[in-house]
């Protein structure tokens, strides 16, 4: 399946709209005693959360889903660019709060925009994937 550039935009449009629509209330928060579940994060890092498409599939940063090329051009001039998510040591957001917060607001000065359709259950599961892949890193499965 390719993936057009207006396609990601009508769907940033989509979510930043469900933002806007939150906005002056608080974002939900993921309480750290929140059970997240790895492998229905990995379902949803890998579709809903759309973050395999600049984030690569499963984390694998040179691995990403056949966009069409409008939209992979888009995704190969953000500046930054997409971190690996499976090396820790070039994440700058350290903390769960701080990652569940760059998902639900956006991440500032990157192209990572806000998604405010997941819900706090799905949030938590993909943070446990997230943790799974940084312990995995470069020479893990899959």
């Amino acid at each position: 399946m390719r993936i057009s550039y207006v396609g990601l935009v009508l769907m940033g449009l989509v979510l930043c709209d469900g933002a806007l629509v939150q906005a002056g209330r608080q974002a939900p928060n993921i309480s750290a005693t929140a059970q997240g579940d790895a492998e229905r994060g990995r379902a949803v890092f890998n579709g809903k959360g759309v973050c395999y498409y600049c984030h690569g599939i499963d984390g694998q940063i040179g691995k990403r889903p056949e966009l069409a090329a409008d939209t992979a051009d888009l995704i190969a001039r953000l500046n930054p660019p997409p971190p690996d998510l499976r090396n820790s040591k070039t994440l700058r957001l350290k903390h769960d709060k701080q990652r569940a917060q760059a998902v639900r607001e956006g991440h500032p000065g990157t192209g990572m925009f806000p998604d405010t359709t997941m819900t706090n259950q799905e949030l938590a599961d993909t943070l446990a994937y997230l943790a799974l892949l940084r312990k995995e890193g470069h020479t893990g499965p899959k």
